[in-house]
């Protein structure tokens, strides 16, 4: 027998962390080598491992929706044996695995191990391990857990010599679900977040909690921009091998506009305004998983076509959950298109440490008046947030009005005007 072992990848230095999605192969099947065996999730990406070698695998050390750490061991592949020959030691692993972690999980069932973000914020309110009961892997306390206890006033082992009076605790009041027991024909489904929707939702709170967050908004006539669309299109369609779409416009605006008011490309480093000189574009791109943001690295040095092709092959990875870290890290400047789905007003989130975010908005045909008379435009109403303590209004709301007559009037973006 030959034993080859299958490890977690090496994971980013932010990450420390990550959680087993669910394997695509069982005890005793054939694997290829490269052959893709599960997907494991961080708060950032999904990361694929695939087989080392070929053969059988042998064992299967962690099991779905663990939480395992980088270079982790997490199965064996043996590349000597056969497929269905390797089914009787599989039969016999779940039982090996299960003693030595016996020992833990009875007193993981007592409430006395919590996992690091729900360390956190029992430390953050005062409150024993043992306070909270877990619901989590192995009876393991999670960050829910002590939510729900918090929002239920759990104080049972606190030490009342710990709390000052008077003092509110940091987290804000939960409200506990109804139990399903008690929902009769009403059902619901209660599911743990995703590593990545815990860490959108960590980062929108942290957003609005450090920036001080204004919006300024615009109208702009995309009939420019369309007419120029479709007088190109078909030509740009055989030059380049994809279409001319809104979203390569939009960005070469937002360039424009942070050229002319570079605080806008800016952000806050402690006491500090750090301007960026170059143009890293986030595209906030919807997936199955959740809200990602890659890159468009030095935008300003990337033609409508290189724009259009990697906003093509970010939504393919997105979907696919292939994105990433390196795509999705740093950022200057981000945007949204809400218009996608049909929005026609919205109030972005900064993307921390960025200091603004543009976001777009379906395009409609509108009555407006232009010399004195009312007339039909498709028009767009853009919308901006801005960190208010480093961008004043007067750079927000010039920044987004060369934004606009920059889509106005298209050839601007050739004058640099």
């Amino acid at each position: 027998m030959a034993i080859v072992e299958v490890k977690v990848p090496q994971l980013s230095e932010s990450v420390a962390e990550a959680t087993m999605l669910t394997w695509k192969k069982k005890v005793g099947e054939a694997v290829a080598i490269d052959e893709i065996l599960i997907e494991i999730e961080t708060d950032k990406v999904v990361l694929e491992v695939p087989a080392p070698a070929a053969g059988v695998l042998a064992e299967i050390i962690q099991a779905d929706g663990a939480t395992v750490a980088a270079e982790q061991l997490i199965a064996k592949i043996d590349t000597e044996a056969t497929a269905g020959a390797a089914a009787p030691a599989a039969a016999a692993a779940p039982v090996a695995a299960a003693a030595p972690a016996a020992a833990p999980a009875a007193v993981a069932n007592k409430g006395d191990v919590a996992m690091p973000a729900a360390a956190k914020l029992l430390a953050d309110n005062n409150l024993s391990v043992s306070a909270v009961t877990g619901t989590g892997k192995d009876g393991r306390v999670t960050k829910g857990d002590v939510l729900g206890a918090v929002a239920a006033g759990a104080t049972k082992s606190v030490a009342p010599s710990t709390i000052p009076t008077g003092v509110p605790t940091k987290s804000l009041p939960q409200v506990a679900a109804p139990s399903a027991q008690s929902l009769g024909d009403r059902p619901e489904q209660r599911v743990p977040m995703s590593r990545l929707r815990a860490r959108v939702a960590e980062r929108l709170l942290q957003s609005q909690s450090t920036n001080a967050i204004l919006t300024t908004f615009n109208e702009v006539n995309m009939a420019p921009v369309m007419e120029m669309r479709k007088k190109f299109q078909d030509a740009f369609s055989k030059e380049h091998g994809v279409k001319i779409g809104f979203m390569s416009f939009f960005v070469k605006a937002a360039v424009h506009a942070l050229k002319k008011y570079p605080v806008l490309n800016a952000s806050v480093d402690g006491n500090d305004i750090v301007y960026h000189g170059f143009f890293d574009i986030g595209i906030a791109v919807g997936s199955p998983r959740g809200l990602v943001v890659p890159i468009l690295r030095n935008a300003d040095q990337m033609s409508f076509a290189d724009i259009e092709k990697k906003i093509a092959e970010f939504g393919k990875k997105a979907a696919e959950g292939k994105l990433g870290i390196e795509e999705m890290t740093g950022g200057t400047f981000s945007i949204s298109n809400g218009g996608t789905f049909g929005s026609m007003m919205s109030t972005p989130i900064i993307n921390p440490p960025q200091s603004a975010i543009l976001g777009v908005h379906a395009t409609k045909d509108r009555a407006v008046v232009e010399n004195g008379q009312i007339v039909i435009r498709p028009m767009n109403y853009l919308a901006m947030s801005y960190d208010h303590r480093i961008i004043d209004g007067r750079e927000a709301v010039l920044g987004l009005v060369a934004m606009k007559e920059a889509l106005e009037d298209p050839s601007r973006l050739l004058f640099d005007i």
